[in-house]
């Protein structure tokens, strides 16, 4: 018999590490080939790593809720063949597999309207993820002061003003020692519990509603929403790891960015009714079905392009103004929680390959196949409020961009519409289109142009345009 080194496999340009969260394998099982042996966690998704070996697993080298760097062998599996371990060791990583585009079932991703038969955009809602991790963009660990560091960890102490000194001196729970997220984010909400604790007159302003972890006891970064304590009338339920990376993302988000908010509403009946003529034809050509969520990403885009400063993020006073439109949309796990795939350089794209970027990351949000570069570099957010019939919200910024652009139901209204023969009250699709955005960098002159610019490219749809 021979062994094979399972390995950690690569998982993005800007991931270098990822926490084991569960072993699906024990220590004896027969594996096949493609298997999952253990699921892992990132700062962004959550994923599986496969076997590309039939064999017995022989032994699991890390446990559960460590952190192991890409590359690094996690499992051995004793497999036939002849020649000391060390001779038929893989010598790469496997790549985490991405699911084929043939399996995948089209998901209709659409919006409901109250009085015609519309397709919701399922899965889209208000937007958040992992907080830190677009700055964390080293693909090397990071080496400072007495011991490592890995960049997300570096780069959470310098949002949160952690001088090195502290940093050093916080308890690592990791490998060797090693100070992981959770050990830095523990200790940011002990500390902000010290200062509450030793400044009782001081006032606080207010910043969100959304509760924050740390009022919760601190748990493994795996364990999942478990019910604390039940007493009475009330039940204390803790956050699982990626609702607390929510829950912080959103505070931080409030806490760093004064929010601006515009509205308009929109008629947008030609583009109702463009999609109902050729939403049949198109399915049957494409295989997938068109919605209107790459319709309205392609008026974002070319409204972007039209006003390049709302494409930007802040960097103290510096404003960075990013060249690639890369516009995220906010979808819903299996798990509830929510994550914010990327359709990159969505000005460079057809109408159809838009289309089938935004069907793809909706079918592999929600069987949790995701890649951890599914959900990095994106430059501005869209979200949909209208999902659950609402006409219109004001979402949170996904920082570091500087806006995120809501969309409500569509839904029949009396609209007055004027004709060469006078004004006339007609029945038309409309439906609200709201804006938050950064008041540092974006006033309400170039937010409110913006989003009325989104408007008039849906308002004006062409109702001839082929696709």
């Amino acid at each position: 018999m021979a062994i094979y080194k399972l390995l950690l496999p690569k998982m993005g340009e800007s991931v270098s590490e990822a926490t084991l969260t569960n072993w699906l394998k024990q220590v004896g099982d027969p594996i096949n080939e493609d298997d999952a042996v253990v699921e892992i966690a990132t700062d962004k998704v959550d994923s599986e790593v496969p076997s590309p070996v039939s064999g017995i697993l022989k032994e699991r080298l890390f446990d559960e809720n460590q952190v192991v760097q890409v590359g690094e062998v996690i499992a051995l599996i004793e497999i036939e063949g002849e020649g000391e371990a060390e001779e038929t060791a893989a010598t790469a990583a496997p790549e985490s597999p991405a699911e084929p585009a043939q399996e995948a079932q089209p998901v209709e991703v659409d919006f409901q309207t109250e009085e015609v038969e519309e397709e919701q955009i399922p899965g889209l809602d208000q937007v958040a993820t992992a907080q830190y991790s677009e700055k964390a963009e080293a693909t090397e660990p990071i080496h400072q002061g007495i011991r490592f560091y890995s960049p997300l960890v570096r780069n959470i102490a310098q949002h949160e003003g952690i001088s090195q000194k502290e940093l050093d001196a916080i308890v690592g729970t990791g490998a060797e020692g090693r100070v992981t997220k959770e050990d830095v984010l523990n200790y940011i909400q002990d500390r902000k519990g010290s200062v509450a604790k030793s400044e009782p007159s001081a006032v606080k302003e207010p910043v969100a509603s959304t509760p924050v972890a740390a009022s919760q006891p601190s748990k493994p970064a795996s364990s999942p929403a478990q019910v604390l304590s039940s007493t009475g009338n009330e039940e204390i339920i803790e956050m699982d790891r990626m609702r607390r990376l929510i829950a912080d993302h959103m505070v931080h988000s409030v806490q760093t960015s004064p929010h601006v908010f515009s509205v308009v509403e929109a008629d947008v009946t030609n583009l109702v009714n463009w999609r109902n003529k050729v939403k049949d034809s198109y399915k049957k050509r494409e295989g997938e079905n068109i919605t209107f969520t790459p319709l309205i990403i392609e008026a974002i885009g070319k409204a972007i392009k039209d006003f390049p400063m709302v494409n930007v993020s802040v960097d103290g006073y510096n404003i960075i103004r990013k060249k690639n439109i890369n516009v995220g949309m906010a979808a819903a796990l299996p798990s509830g929680n929510l994550i914010v795939p990327v359709i990159k350089n969505v000005d460079q794209l057809s109408l159809v390959g838009i289309s089938r970027a935004v069907n793809d990351l909706a079918v592999r949000s929600r069987a949790n196949k995701l890649k951890p570069d599914d959900t990095q570099g994106g430059t501005f957010t869209f979200t949909n409020i209208g999902a659950f019939g609402n006409i219109f919200g004001m979402p949170i910024i996904n920082q570091p961009q500087a806006a995120i652009l809501a969309v409500g139901t569509i839904k029949k209204k009396p609209a007055v519409l004027e004709t060469e023969h006078g004004d006339v009250i007609a029945i038309r699709h409309m439906m609200y289109i709201s804006m938050s955005y950064d008041h540092r960098v974006i006033d309400g002159a170039l937010g409110g142009s913006f989003i009325r610019r989104v408007a008039d490219y849906l308002e004006n749809w062409d109702a001839e345009r082929v696709v």
